[in-house]
């Protein structure tokens, strides 16, 4: 039975997917992802016009499907710490996945980091401010004082303890951070009672 051009397009994003987050962007070649993919080289040109566009509708695509799981994250939470709770349980959660290889998009900004004007690199950047601005949302529903300058912090927390977790092969590293989120909340809601 033949796919159509949207369905051979997705078919394509899927290998590259799974071949780029195991292997990293530059180790996997155009040939590689025909080969997962069950089609020719020329076909997967036929919908992209090189690998460095593959890459960043791959990195588009990823960026995609996290929003939507993040999007679906939220949970009844009332309190500040209550989200940071549950937002580290993810990531830890995530961590202890037999293949767990780390920031998606902090690897492929790290494989191209001399490659400024990468397409892949604003995708990357794209997907990372949206994790924030999702934060800082999810935190102002909380009542959390300056909720934007709070995502940016945590975020800091968490590319380091995705970092980190990867390095040493701990997910501990995300309960670390998860504290010190928690004790950036407390200091955040300290100021803006000794403020009144």
């Amino acid at each position: 039975m033949r796919r159509s051009a949207a369905q051979t397009r997705l078919h394509i994003l899927d290998a590259a997917y799974g071949l780029f987050w195991r292997h990293g962007f530059l180790r996997v070649s155009m040939d590689e992802i025909a080969a997962c993919a069950g089609i020719t080289k020329r076909a997967i040109y036929q919908h992209f016009r090189s690998k460095d566009a593959l890459m960043a509708a791959t990195l588009a695509y990823s960026s995609e499907l996290a929003l939507k799981r993040l999007r679906q994250f939220h949970r009844p939470v009332t309190t500040g710490d209550e989200l940071i709770e549950s937002y580290f349980a993810q990531l830890r959660e995530w961590a202890k996945k037999p293949k767990y290889s780390g920031g998606g998009f902090t690897r492929a900004v790290v494989e191209l980091a001399d490659l400024r004007g990468h397409p892949a690199r604003a995708i990357a950047r794209k997907h990372k401010s949206a994790v924030e601005e999702w934060l800082a949302d999810e935190l102002a529903s909380t009542g959390i004082l300056s909720p934007g300058d709070c995502a940016r912090e945590i975020m800091l927390l968490t590319e380091g303890a995705m970092a980190l977790m990867l390095i040493h092969g701990d997910p501990g590293w995300a309960n670390s951070a998860e504290r010190a989120a928690k004790r950036l909340l407390q200091t955040r809601q300290a100021l803006a009672s000794h403020g009144r």
